[in-house]
Formats: C-alpha cells, sequence, structure tokens
C-alpha cells in the first residue's frame, strides 16, 4: 500500500468487508465487498478516498478501466466524479464489438478478458480498477490489454489486496504501482 488511507478509514472499511469461509471452494476466506456497498457513507468514503488521490494533475488519468464485475461498480464512480469516461475490461463474449482478449492462469484452470480495440488511443493514461488483488492475474491481464493497444496504465487500484497470495507482489513486479486501502492477512 502506498500513501496509506488514515487508520479510521481503513478500519471503517475493514468492519465492512464480510468474510465468506470456504466460498467458492473450501479453504477459500472470501472477501465480500458488497456490505461495504450497501452502507451509503461508507462507500462515499470509499470514493472520496480514491478521488482525493487520482484528482492531483500528477496522478489524475486520462481514463478509468475497471475489470468485470465488481471493478465495474468502483471504476465508473470514480470515472464519473473525476469527469472522465469509463471503460470496462469484460469477461470473454460479453462485448459486442472488436476485441483484443488476454487468457491467464486461475487456481482451478484460466480466464479470459476481453477489451474494445477502440477502448483506449495510444498514450492515454489509464487508471485501471478492481475490488481486491489476489493472484493478480485479472489485473495483470487487463494490464496487458490496455497496454497492447498503448495506453500508460498509471496504476492499479483497488479495495483490498491479499499480500499473502502474492498478485501485488507479482503487479509491482510487471511494473504497475500500486494502491490499496486495506490488506488482509491470510486469504
Amino acid at each position: 500500500m502506498t500513501d496509506a488511507p488514515t487508520a479510521p478509514l481503513a478500519d471503517r472499511l475493514k468492519q465492512h468487508i464480510r468474510t465468506v469461509p470456504d466460498w467458492p471452494a473450501p479453504g477459500v476466506q472470501f472477501r465480500d465487498i458488497t456490505p461495504l456497498l450497501q452502507d451509503a457513507e461508507v462507500f462515499r468514503g470509499l470514493i472520496s478516498a480514491f478521488v482525493q488521490r487520482y484528482s492531483p494533475p500528477d496522478r489524475r488519468p486520462d481514463v478509468v478501466a475497471g475489470l468485470d464485475a465488481r471493478g465495474f461498480i468502483l471504476g465508473a464512480v470514480v470515472a464519473h466524479e473525476l469527469g472522465l469516461g469509463f471503460v470496462p475490461i469484460r469477461k470473454k463474449g460479453k462485448l459486442p464489438y472488436q476485441t483484443i482478449e488476454e487468457t491467464y492462469a486461475l487456481e482451478y484452470g484460466s480466464a479470459t478478458v476481453e477489451l474494445h480495440t477502440d477502448a483506449v488511443q495510444p498514450g492515454q493514461r489509464v487508471l485501471l480498477v478492481d475490488d481486491l488483488i489476489a493472484t493478480g492475474g485479472t489485473m495483470l491481464a487487463g494490464l496487458r490489454l490496455l497496454q497492447r493497444l498503448g495506453a500508460v496504465v498509471v496504476e492499479g487500484t483497488a479495495i483490498v489486496d491479499l499480500p499473502e497470495l502474492g498478485g501485488s507482489a507479482k503487479l509491482k513486479a510487471a511494473g504497475l504501482p500500486l494502491f490499496t486501502l486495506v490488506d488482509f492477512p491470510g486469504h
């Protein structure tokens, strides 16, 4: 985590993230952000933290890209608040126009995400948003898609980092600066 949010905000966010044991598979501790989204005051504080971070000219992107599906919720609201456009990076087969795709490994197989070929322009500064960083595969695939179109991904951001799963380290090794609001030990 860089430029960490205030402890009260991080604590408040953690209190509104539910842990669901053994979902979607035995041994997984799923971090569910839906209670956070349901509390208007907490959700507003979350969005404000992102908007404050990305408002200064040196951090301000040209466009916000969100990863399917919870990255859409956060990214679209952040883009709106910053007065920017929003670009969805979707699961394969969900975008209607010409796309490029990137396949990545999961613990239990693989997945593919797609991006419209005209979603970003070469040189555009893009903020890449998701709800959580676990193994880093989805965000890394989104980064690669955006880079293939010539965009400059200025930062990857998420509410939660699960550092023990290695995703944030993998993303940083790929050259992507990261900003997260809370870390959870374990997975």
